[in-house]
């Protein structure tokens, strides 16, 4: 059953993450990203771990109009179900909702999951003024650039030394746990991103972050 869930929590390739801008700076020039994955990705997913017999998606809708998914999957002859909601989406109204509740359903089966603990990144953007407000209109070569190179939790595969994905997920952990500011963290070891510390990075990075957290312990106690 481990194998399973593992299966289903795996990063997904680099090219099926996509970025929606979600705070834009005063200037319109960079904005904060967003990743996702699209609702056939998670599909694809679902086929290829519990093969299109052994998973099944339903929904309901609350009276508040909000669309609740409840995505079952069969595992030892037996149907187990998670459920979570999403409303309309400003786009795509009930469709954006069926794809974001059954999204947010994975999720809570470990789909994509990793999503939501990288770390947060500002990238290069063009905009447009719409009510006296900058508006996102595209990110630009650079900021697509700066995207394409924290598409997921592991570094990029030109370094020669690698963290892997578990420590990456105690490494987010202990940035949240400690209350550090992420981009204080990345400015001191010159990088955008965590994800691109290299090893021996990583390791110095674990350490001061353990020394921090044993300190604020032992401050509260």
């Amino acid at each position: 059953m481990d194998t399973i869930f593992k299966q289903l929590a795996a990063p997904f390739p680099g090219n099926a993450v996509h970025w929606r801008a979600q705070t834009l700076n005063r200037e319109g020039t960079s904005a904060m990203a967003l990743a996702y994955i699209d609702a056939r990705d998670v599909q694809d997913r679902l086929d290829a771990v519990m093969s299109p017999a052994n998973w099944r998606d339903s929904y309901v809708e609350t009276a508040k109009g909000r669309l609740i998914c409840t995505l079952e999957l069969r595992i030892d002859g037996e149907w187990i179900g998670k459920a979570d909601g999403a409303g309309d989406t400003d786009v795509e109204g009930e469709k954006g909702a069926i794809s974001d509740a059954l999204k947010r359903a994975a999720v809570k089966w470990g789909i994509g999951r990793y999503l939501y603990d990288m770390p947060v990144i500002w990238a290069e953007c063009e905009s447009y003024e719409r009510n006296g407000k900058k508006a996102w209109k595209k990110w630009t070569d650079a900021g697509l650039r700066k995207l394409t190179g924290a598409r997921g939790p592991a570094p990029v595969q030109s370094k020669p030394e690698q963290v892997d994905d578990c420590d990456w997920a105690a490494l987010a952990q202990m940035i949240q746990a400690t209350g550090t500011n992420v981009q204080s963290f990345c400015e001191h070891y010159k990088v955008s991103a965590t994800n691109e510390l290299s090893k021996s990075q990583f390791a110095d990075a674990m350490d001061l972050l353990t020394k921090r957290a044993a300190a604020q312990n032992k401050k509260a106690a």
